[in-house]
């Protein structure tokens, strides 16, 4: 099982000496969690982008409303797992954007963020050409360490691990 405290745990052994995820993770070892927790799947090249701080702004696209879409707020946590590995790193998200795709609303998203997504490739483009729904999450505080095993079998990109919601003691929608 994938207890979130048990987790938290973890990445803080991972982070010790890290002058802003000792504190911000320091203050998550209390219940309850201040800031949602997540999990985003990321594979090659986009992973290597976001560890080396190319990629700063993350994005998830979708033909139905699913995570993170309107799921996610500025002050959550990132933990960046590589597909079919661990996670091997973490990221806090800073910003958000959400999108119900319109000409338009494309538009504005490649003229504004291809070079922060590190989208400069058409196929990027061409291969989420079919979604309905955009979130763009500006991610900061990027850290990235050696795996930690996780356990994961279904083919989600994207794992609310810990809303924030239920966390600030708020009605879950």
């Amino acid at each position: 099982m994938n207890d979130p405290l048990v987790l938290l745990a973890q990445l803080r052994a991972r982070v010790t000496g890290d002058p802003f995820w000792d504190s911000y993770l320091t203050h998550a070892l209390h219940s309850p969690l201040p800031f949602g927790l997540h999990l985003g799947i990321f594979v090659e090249p986009f992973l290597q982008y976001v560890l080396a701080g190319q990629k700063t702004v993350e994005s998830r696209f979708s033909v139905h409303r699913c995570a993170p879409y309107r799921q996610v707020q500025a002050g959550d946590v990132l933990l960046v797992k590589r597909s079919g590995g661990g996670i091997v790193g973490l990221a806090q998200i800073s910003y958000t954007w959400f999108y119900h795709l319109d000409p338009t609303s494309w538009q504005t998203i490649r003229e504004e963020f291809a070079q922060a997504l590190c989208a400069q490739d058409p196929r990027f483009w061409q291969d989420r050409a079919h979604a309905t729904f955009a979130t763009l999450l500006r991610i900061q505080h990027v850290r990235s360490f050696a795996p930690i095993p996780f356990v994961k079998r279904d083919r989600r990109g994207w794992v609310v691990l810990q809303p924030a919601a239920v966390q600030l003691g708020l009605p879950a929608l």
